[in-house]
C-alpha cells in the first residue's frame, strides 16, 4: 500500500481537528506540531487498517451490485430449445 497522502489543505483541516479534540475531550492544548506528528503516526501506523475496511466495503458493494446485475440478466433471458 502507498503511503497515505493528505493535500496541504486537508492536513491543516485534520490537525486542527486533533487539537480541537485534544482540548474538548481531554483538556489538553496540543501545539500544531504535536498535532502533525500524531497525525502521520496514525497514518503509518493505523491507516491500512481504514484502508483496507474500506477496501473491503467497496468489494462488498461490488458484489451486491454483480449480484443485482446478474440476476437482471437472468430475468431477460430468452428460453431456447437447449
Amino acid at each position: 500500500m502507498p503511503d497515505i497522502k493528505f493535500s496541504a489543505d486537508e492536513k491543516r483541516l485534520l490537525i486542527n481537528k486533533i487539537q480541537r479534540y485534544f482540548e474538548s475531550e481531554l483538556d489538553h492544548e496540543i501545539g500544531q506540531f504535536d498535532a502533525d506528528f500524531l497525525l502521520d503516526f496514525f497514518a503509518k501506523e493505523i491507516g491500512a487498517f481504514y484502508y483496507n475496511r474500506g477496501l473491503h466495503d467497496a468489494q462488498a458493494v461490488l458484489e451486491s451490485k454483480l449480484d443485482t446485475i446478474s440476476d437482471a440478466i437472468y430475468e431477460i433471458e430468452q428460453p431456447t430449445s437447449f
